[in-house]
């Protein structure tokens, strides 16, 4: 009997096939620890294992973008897939068609990942904006129908009642929740005429209380200019918007209480700062009527002149100072008056004068004599640049029978300027003579 051979392939689609058809690998529930993993662009590749095994899993990128947690290397998860043989190579995979990490939710593990990001941001250690003392007007961001909007505003209405309230309906919950409360946010913060803002909802599930744990709604949080209260959920819940805010209140009503302080008090307190200022008023003016009352009876008062005896007495001395200093510089200065007058006897200023003038006619006559040969050089000088200007003239050599010719106002120094047949003007010293040019030899060159 001869025995048939399988090829490969046929023996591979085979073991798919059974792979296929096996209802315990066509849904199956998996846990171990992340193995090899690298994120990708598109599919994620990485293995499954446990101490004493290991499976190649595939993650198609449909999937994986619906993760809410970060993938890590030796992470412990809870998957659901299928078991798939991969015909090419032979080997088996499984592929995952849900994750989550192991021992915690998927939405705990996102909220520890963004709340790691954002803290290494920043976002929760930045300097907190302080709460107004006295709100005038308040915005309030929460669902229009439930027990959070009634317990602020039977709150504030008890406490403070002049505060004016504004409620923004906001979806608080669902895929539409997290648009709508960055949207009122964002209204409230481009209006600029709240005090205060107060965001919350009642408690539930970390899925129901999932939009303020989203990056846009604490990223928009954090970026208002208006302080903000976050009451979500109960005391034991902590969003990520209720650390971001400037205050958490464990309540709706622990949020209204922290927003306004009470009427009663604030106007009892004003009434005990009138009382102490009365008092306080009251106190000084007895304390400087008794201080007048001294100074009434001081003896400033009752003998007045004694006040000017210590200054009259400083004035007769001044005086005294006075006059011994201006007898002082009046003899100083006659004595140098009389030593100038002598100085001025010994020395007669008529001789010098007299000297000083015999001097002067002196230099006088010799610049009358210095001046008058000058002039003569000078004019000797002139006439004879006017005798040699005269002999170039050219008129002067004109007298000597000389004369120029001229064609068109253009002197002719060459027959090369001139044909037969042109006139010519001959320039003689008393006159012009214009001719016709007849012939024309050209000197030969010996």
């Amino acid at each position: 009997m001869s025995k048939q051979y399988l090829t490969v392939t046929a023996l591979t689609k085979y073991i798919k096939r059974k792979f296929d058809a096996d209802p315990y690998l066509e849904r199956v529930y998996l846990t171990g620890e992340i193995s090899n993993y690298k994120k990708r662009q598109n599919h994620q590749y990485f293995s499954i294992k446990d101490d004493h095994a290991v499976i190649q899993a595939v993650m198609y990128k449909r999937e994986f973008s619906r993760l809410k947690f970060q993938l890590q290397e030796g992470m412990k998860i809870l998957l659901v897939g299928r078991v798939n043989v991969y015909e090419a190579s032979g080997n088996y995979n499984i592929i995952i068609e849900h994750m989550e990490p192991d021992g915690i939710g998927a939405l705990y593990q996102a909220y520890t990942d963004l709340k790691d990001k954002l803290a290494k941001e920043g976002l929760f250690s930045a300097p907190k904006k302080p709460l107004p003392v006295f709100p005038k007007k308040i915005a309030i961001v929460t669902s229009p129908s439930g027990a959070v909007i009634r317990d602020i505003m039977t709150t504030i209405k008890r406490r403070y009642p002049i505060a004016q309230l504004v409620l923004f309906p906001t979806v608080v919950q669902g895929k539409d929740s997290a648009p709508d409360i960055i949207k009122n946010l964002k209204k409230i913060n481009e209006a600029n005429e709240y005090d205060v803002v107060i965001i919350g909802r009642g408690g539930g599930s970390i899925e129901d209380l999932w939009s303020f744990n989203e990056e846009k709604v604490v990223r928009q949080i954090f970026s208002m200019d208006v302080p903000i209260i976050s009451s979500v959920g109960h005391e034991t819940d902590t969003t990520l918007s209720d650390l971001v805010a400037d205050v958490r209140a464990a309540t709706p009503t622990a949020a209204a209480e922290l927003s306004v302080p009470v009427l009663a008090d604030v106007l009892q307190h004003i009434q005990n700062q009138k009382q102490r200022l009365y008092q306080v008023m009251r106190s000084m003016f007895a304390v400087r009527q008794e201080k007048l009352n001294r100074l009434m009876h001081s003896y400033v008062f009752r003998q007045p002149n004694r006040i000017y005896e210590a200054h009259m007495l400083k004035v007769d001395q001044s005086t005294t100072q006075l006059q011994n200093e201006m007898i002082k510089r009046v003899t100083e200065a006659q004595h140098r008056y009389q030593q100038t007058s002598l100085q001025l006897r010994n020395v007669n200023p008529i001789t010098k004068i007299r000297l000083l003038e015999k001097e002067l006619q002196d230099i006088d006559g010799d610049l009358h004599v210095t001046m008058k040969r000058y002039l003569l050089e000078k004019e000797r000088d002139m006439v004879q640049l006017m005798q040699s200007l005269d002999f170039l003239s050219p008129l002067k050599i004109m007298t000597r029978g000389y004369s120029y010719v001229t064609l068109e106002d253009q002197v002719v120094n060459s027959i090369q300027q001139i044909k037969v047949g042109d006139y010519v003007n001959i320039n003689l010293k008393d006159g012009n003579v214009r001719t016709e040019i007849n012939k024309i030899e050209e000197k030969k060159h010996v």
